[in-house]
């Protein structure tokens, strides 16, 4: 792992390496919109609004997009990202990540979540990594749950703009070790 400026290059956990987002990654931001994919966020995206979402993915002013590629192989399997959010009167990040559905349960989620945290760790600007899994989702609560973060509560929150969405907090204290 090489660091520049509290920037990671890249993280490696035994089974995912999280890969810095790449003007390459788009095919995979579009295959990560499909309705099974987006079925907890409000559904797919426009073509129009993928584009966006890659070059926001490229550009992150406070925070980092990943490809999650399988350690051995380099095969991408998903996307995963912290960046900066105000929560209840404080700094933090957040974190979301997407596996894609041939590659859902192996653990892959929760290996690069885990290797998520090392890269928040290292950026070192906040103490929690917050995630907002559904309440109804089921496997990325699991996730949150394996990887080692507190559940905080559930919560209502406007996602996507113009919809209520209920969602558990979860968050890890990046000071822990």
């Amino acid at each position: 792992m090489s660091q520049g400026g509290g920037r990671v290059d890249g993280v490696t956990d035994q089974l995912v390496r999280l890969v810095p987002w790449s003007d390459d990654d788009l095919d995979l931001l579009r295959r990560v919109n499909t309705p099974e994919m987006k079925k907890h966020l409000g559904g797919p995206e426009t073509e129009e609004k993928v584009l966006a979402r890659h070059q926001r993915y490229l550009a992150l002013p406070n925070g980092r997009m990943f490809r999650v590629a399988l350690a051995g192989t380099g095969e991408p399997v998903g996307t995963i990202g912290h960046w900066d959010r105000e929560w209840q009167g404080e700094q933090v990040y957040e974190t979301g990540w997407s596996v894609l559905p041939e590659f859902q349960g192996r653990g892959i989620a929760v290996a690069a979540a885990r290797a998520l945290i090392e890269a928040a760790r290292a950026d070192g600007r906040h103490r929690w990594l917050h995630a907002y899994p559904g309440v109804d989702n089921v496997p990325s609560n699991a996730i949150c749950r394996k990887a080692g973060f507190e559940l905080v509560g559930p919560y209502d929150f406007e996602y996507p703009p113009g919809s209520l969405m209920r969602s558990n907090d979860w968050r890890y204290d990046l000071r822990k070790q």
